[in-house]
């Protein structure tokens, strides 16, 4: 059972107004510092009894992970590159050789280049690479670093052959590096007051300044920089949540100004691709890719042949628009164009082109994740695919475009003892209360099934974003003592396409809730859990989500986990100076709009704490997040502590020196996930 605290929690003071708890905003402030401390001593103390089963849970997961290994080296020109992780060092290095004569992916150890190492450059503390960048010539790396988690980034040039590193002088970067093809221009991104990527410039290598580009003055665009797979363009992509608009311009010329394809229409999105035409009769050529929404929600493929940059008028269609079936992406190379489907709830890889009928990529699991990894060299003839599945570690496969056949390069080791047939998969099917039918992928040991066990029910929800199922090392510790680990796939994600998305968002986000909320009540039912087994957690977005059902149906729940939760949305969306409000709008609504404001209040978290009984919470926020403020989840929790009628285990855990992903580094990655392990078996009452 639940056990109560053995003393008494900090307690956040409340002043008058609307908001009694505001003051946490107050970033840096002595008060507010003084009060997240209190809140992480707190969690020390509380959760002291478990320090023994946390360095058990620490040291079963590192003992399931290869330590020292080495990726698969991808072939780029005349070299291989890679990374090689050892153990001890919480980051990879990255490496490249020679590439072997026989056409093989095996390493030259006697032409090894150490280009990156992230362990020297963090020098023990926060480290996130952005942009890893080889230029067109291989003769410089690209790279941009955030040291503190706020997602801003400084720039660098290194010069492979003499180990030279300039760092470029510009701040307030977004990470992102492209290359024109002279290996001399370099395109980047910079960030407004809001944290959104807004202006790019050109930067000539040897130059002190930068040329502004592109400036994209609505708050609600993104702007991003990226090549073509033919590399022979470049793409300014500006992109609401809603339409977008791309610039392209020949990446010969990068002195040169780019055109726009098709000026933006509120609604209509497409993306843009360059290579070669290689459906029908236009095989061979050189031309466009373009995936729009312009006739159907979940998009329509044309292409555009022509040396120019095309119109709108110029494009063809070349697979309709498919009601029962999402176009998610497109991969392109010389001989075929590969689709990203989604079908059923499963993603689906289908090769074209070739001169064959379309090919589906077959596999072995009911429910798993599938995507290109790499599409390797323009010209060749096979792609690189990882497939993963709730209880199957990730692999590289090599899929051979014309036979179809496909090669596992590399498995995911898991060390130690483990059987994958030990574990079972399902898809499960909830009835929501309009009788849609909600997917769930579980995994669970096969003993463990057939009678009621501790359950771990995972959610998201938001932004169209698929949950597709993912194995997980750490998890292994949960499963082997007894737990089924679930993901309910409910609406407001991107699973079963964009109908499902937008199902799910605006005035339709409560189906989000009561999907989540009958995906619980289902494995109930069905004898899997109960209410007193059942623990839940998401993050972000999901964090929100745990909010909404923790008030909802505080009774369905013995525990949850929220990271980073989204849950102050109310009071977030009506500040348009933090960062990312604005471009927010599109999948909350302005709560400027008194209908919006109503609806939004309605089911966020923060303002309808109640006086209740809760299930036993950890929150955990970053103190540098530039998505999600830390405030959220400490308003959340100061709030929580006041209202709530119960005796059972609330923590705030906020890392000082992190953002919205956490501490980096991979040991201090798995000491999280041995934490919140740990706060799980003590508050279900599976340890002392």
């Amino acid at each position: 059972m639940p056990q109560a605290p053995t003393t008494r929690p900090p307690l956040a003071r409340t002043e008058p107004g609307n908001d009694p708890y505001h003051w946490l905003e107050n970033r840096d402030s002595d008060d507010v510092l003084n009060y997240l401390k209190a809140e992480n001593a707190y969690l020390d103390e509380q959760l002291a009894g478990q320090a023994e089963l946390r360095e058990q849970l620490f040291a079963e997961i590192k003992g399931r992970i290869r330590e020292t290994d080495l990726s698969l080296p991808s072939p780029w020109g005349p070299y291989l590159y890679y990374t090689r992780t050892t153990a001890g060092d919480e980051y990879p290095r990255h490496y490249r050789c020679k590439r072997p004569a026989d056409g093989s992916n095996t390493v030259d150890t006697t032409s090894e280049h150490l280009l990156l190492d992230p362990n020297e450059l963090a020098d023990g503390g926060f480290l996130a690479l952005g942009a890893f960048s080889i230029s067109p010539d291989h003769a410089r790396l690209a790279y941009s670093l955030d040291t503190s988690g706020d997602e801003i980034y400084r720039l660098f040039v290194k010069e492979l052959a003499s180990g030279a590193i300039t760092a470029l002088p510009f701040e307030d970067c977004d990470g992102s590096m492209t290359w024109a093809n002279d290996s001399q221009t370099l395109f980047f991104g910079e960030l407004d007051d809001t944290h959104r990527p807004h202006k790019l410039y050109r930067h000539t290598l040897g130059g002190d300044g930068a040329e502004l580009v592109f400036e994209e003055p609505d708050g609600r665009f993104f702007l991003n920089c990226y090549r073509s797979s033919s590399e022979r363009q470049l793409f300014v992509l500006l992109n609401s949540k809603t339409t977008c608009e791309t610039w392209a311009l020949d990446a010969d010329t990068p002195s040169g100004a780019f055109t726009c394809l098709a000026p933006r229409v509120e609604g209509h999105e497409y993306f843009v691709d360059h290579g070669r035409l290689v459906h029908g009769d236009v095989a061979g050529n050189w031309g466009w890719i373009i995936r729009s929404n312009q006739t159907g929600i979940n998009f329509a493929l044309y292409h555009a042949a022509t040396t120019g940059v095309p119109s709108r008028v110029d494009w063809q269609e070349l697979i309709a628009h498919n009601p029962a079936v999402m176009l998610e992406d497109t991969t392109l190379n010389a001989g075929a164009i590969i689709l990203s489907l989604r079908e059923g709830g499963l993603p689906i890889l289908e090769v074209h082109g070739l001169g064959l009928p379309p090919a589906r990529v077959q596999l072995p699991d009911a429910a798993y994740s599938l995507h290109v990894q790499d599409s390797l060299e323009f010209e060749s003839e096979v792609i690189r695919l990882r497939y993963e599945a709730l209880n199957r570690p990730a692999q590289v496969r090599q899929l051979h475009l014309v036979s179809g056949e496909q090669v596992v390069l590399k498995e995911t080791p898991v060390e130690g003892v483990f059987d994958a047939d030990a574990y079972v998969s399902q898809r499960l099917w909830a009835s929501a209360a309009d009788g849609t039918q909600i997917p769930i992928s579980l995994v669970a040991r096969r003993e463990t099934l057939g009678k009621p066990a501790p359950f771990y029910l995972y959610g998201y929800g938001a932004y169209g974003a698929s949950l597709d199922p993912w194995f997980s090392h750490g998890r292994l510790s949960l499963l082997d003592r007894g737990f089924v680990f679930a993901i309910a796939h409910v609406r407001g994600g991107g699973e079963l396409g964009e109908a499902w998305y937008r199902a799910g968002k605006l005035e339709h986000k409560a189906n989000t809730f009561s999907d989540f909320i009958a995906c619980a009540e289902h494995v109930i039912a069905q004898g899997y859990t109960t209410p007193q087994q059942l623990a839940i957690s998401g993050g972000s977005a999901g964090g929100l989500l745990i909010g909404a059902v923790l008030n909802q149906r505080p009774d369905l729940f013995a525990a949850a986990i929220a990271e980073v939760p989204f849950v102050d949305v109310l009071n977030t969306m009506q500040n348009p100076d933090l960062p990312l409000t604005v471009t927010e709008y599109d999948e909350w609504g302005d709560p400027h709009e008194p209908e919006v404001f109503e609806r939004i209040k309605g089911y966020a978290p923060y303002e309808n704490v109640a006086a209740q009984a809760y299930p036993a919470l950890l929150a955990v926020a970053g103190y540098n997040d530039s998505r999600v403020q830390y405030w959220e989840a400490a308003k959340w929790v100061a709030r929580l502590r006041a209202h709530k009628t119960d005796d059972n285990l609330l923590l705030l855990k906020t890392d000082l020196g992190a953002g919205h992903g956490g501490m980096s580094g991979r040991y201090q990655g798995i000491k999280d996930v041995a934490l919140e392990y740990a706060f799980l078996l003590k508050v279900l009452g599976l340890v002392g």
